[in-house]
């Protein structure tokens, strides 16, 4: 449906007021509650449905056409067709805080900066929340929970049924995820979610399997002398940003295993250059 109103509305765009040769019928009631609701026709521009099966709207306007093409082609960008678990719309706007994020911002003392990187996720600082109940105490503080995922409302209850490994068989996360998550950053939650199983192709780690949603940024320190140095990168493994934290920084153990989880996969690239030009 989604195609035939986005042909049609291509097909409009050129006339204001549009009469057509065909006989008609009344628009089925879901269609024009849809349309009305939507914003993108009124009820005396959902008019007639030509008997070729090709839906046809008089649009009173070229505003009304742009509208609802406009607003079609916006949900079929906000889908993820490879992993539909995905909050588009809120991982893009994830990925806009973190540019925002300098090089300079990520190099303060720790605590600081990982309370940037929640709000950059779109979590809270909530350290003193019962853990499955919003706590976020542990977010990036540890080699496993680096990947912050942003998973639709449909997918936030989603269990592991254990396919995801050295992962609890159900993983319950969903009630944490609404109570931690900052709305404004669109539909849907963010969590940080485990990386165990990043290192394979595709991905088979709690994100894109349980969540069945892409990444926004995975935290990976990088294998230098000290592990002081992290860098953020994609879905793919670009590089979004990085940091060289001061303070108490996550025990050097989890820092390392950090690295070897994701070792000779996509989102070890850069870090790996990273290291090879420090020697």
């Amino acid at each position: 449906m989604r195609q035939r109103i986005l042909s049609f509305g291509i097909s409009l765009f050129a006339s204001s007021s549009l009469a057509f040769n065909c006989s008609t019928k009344a628009l089925s009631p879901l269609i024009s509650k849809k349309l009305y609701e939507s914003g993108n026709a009124t009820r005396s521009s959902a008019k007639s449905i030509c008997t070729n099966g090709d839906l046809l709207l008089a649009s009173q306007s070229k505003n009304d056409t742009r509208r609802m093409m406009s607003n079609a082609s916006s949900q079929i960008l906000d889908y993820d067709s490879e992993y539909p678990g995905t909050a588009v719309m809120r991982l893009n706007n994830v990925r806009a805080r973190v540019a925002t994020l300098s090089e300079e911002d990520l190099s303060l003392d720790w605590e600081t900066v990982r309370k940037k990187l929640l709000w950059a996720g779109g979590l809270k600082d909530l350290p003193n929340a019962i853990p499955g109940q919003g706590y976020t105490g542990h977010s990036f503080n540890d080699y496993n929970h680096v990947d912050l995922t942003t998973m639709n409302d449909q997918n936030s209850d989603n269990l592991n049924n254990g396919e995801v490994k050295q992962i609890a068989v159900g993983n319950f996360l969903g009630e944490g995820i609404r109570k931690a998550s900052i709305p404004e950053l669109g539909p849907g939650g963010s969590w940080s979610t485990c990386a165990n199983g990043c290192h394979m192709d595709p991905p088979q780690d709690v994100a894109h399997i349980q969540f069945r949603s892409r990444i926004a940024f995975k935290l990976v320190w990088v294998p230098n002398e000290n592990f002081d140095q992290f860098v953020l990168v994609d879905d793919d493994g670009k590089e979004l940003a990085r940091g060289s934290p001061t303070g108490i920084l996550p025990p050097l153990r989890q820092r390392q295993m950090n690295y070897q989880i994701v070792k000779g996969s996509k989102y070890a690239r850069v870090v790996d250059q990273i290291a090879a030009s420090n020697k």
